[in-house]
């Protein structure tokens, strides 16, 4: 069975559970998608199928793309993915349609796994959270990185020092977030927070990797009462 989904981020919103309770949801646009080829463990030593998000905009393709798509008998897709396939299950052939609805339920926890929102060249102070130098009139010490290395020894800047540099832009792995709702008609899938990247970028939803326990509160008793 395949564990996971492309998707897109649609944006976010709010929904009302039956006892009143507001929660803030995510939406994403997840599927649906076609295996565009199936690898197995005697030919490619694991066992993976690579998925294409099927969307409403044609896509095109070069020759040597278009023979790929050609072989497994699908319409060329502008975004691919490869994703595991869960233990034990039975081979997956090209061609097979994946929709969210048959990999996910209400209640599931799931991982996000998505491009984070690019900030462009920013200081330490924004990138690092440093504190930054007094913001007293004459201190000529604001937003700057203070020392980086001593002189004497080592006489060098130590690896690994945080400097200004390109923030965002990297790939973000959200964590163990609940489905509340799936929306099958329309390839919907609802999960409570937010998770990263910007409205239209594309993701892959997928089973928790390392679910965490349900924690099921405890009712104390009465003082005074056995």
């Amino acid at each position: 069975m395949v564990t996971a989904i492309i998707g897109k981020k649609v944006g976010m919103t709010q929904v009302f559970g039956a006892d009143g309770v507001v929660t803030p949801v995510t939406v994403i646009k997840a599927g649906p998608c076609v295996v565009v080829q199936a690898k197995t463990a005697a030919k490619d030593g694991y066992e993976a199928v690579q998925l294409g998000l099927v969307e409403d905009k044609p896509a095109k393709a070069n020759k040597a793309l278009g023979g790929h798509y050609k072989k497994a008998n699908v319409p060329p897709t502008r975004v691919r993915r490869e994703v595991k396939l869960a233990k034990g299950s039975e081979p997956v052939t090209a061609g097979t349609e994946v929709v969210a609805s048959s990999l996910f339920k209400e209640g599931e926890v799931v991982d996000v796994v998505a491009t984070s929102r690019g900030r462009g060249f920013q200081g330490v102070i924004k990138r690092h959270h440093f504190g930054g130098g007094a913001a007293t009139h004459g201190s000529m010490f604001h937003r700057a990185p203070g020392g980086i290395g001593a002189s004497s020894f080592p006489s060098r800047v130590i690896k690994g020092k945080r400097f200004p540099g390109h923030m965002g832009a990297d790939r973000v792995t959200q964590r163990n977030l609940k489905i509340v709702r799936v929306d099958a008609e329309n390839n919907l899938v609802l999960v409570r927070g937010a998770i990263p990247g910007a409205p239209g970028g594309i993701l892959v939803l997928r089973k928790a990797i390392a679910p965490h326990p349900v924690r099921i509160p405890q009712v104390e008793k009465p003082k005074g009462k056995k």
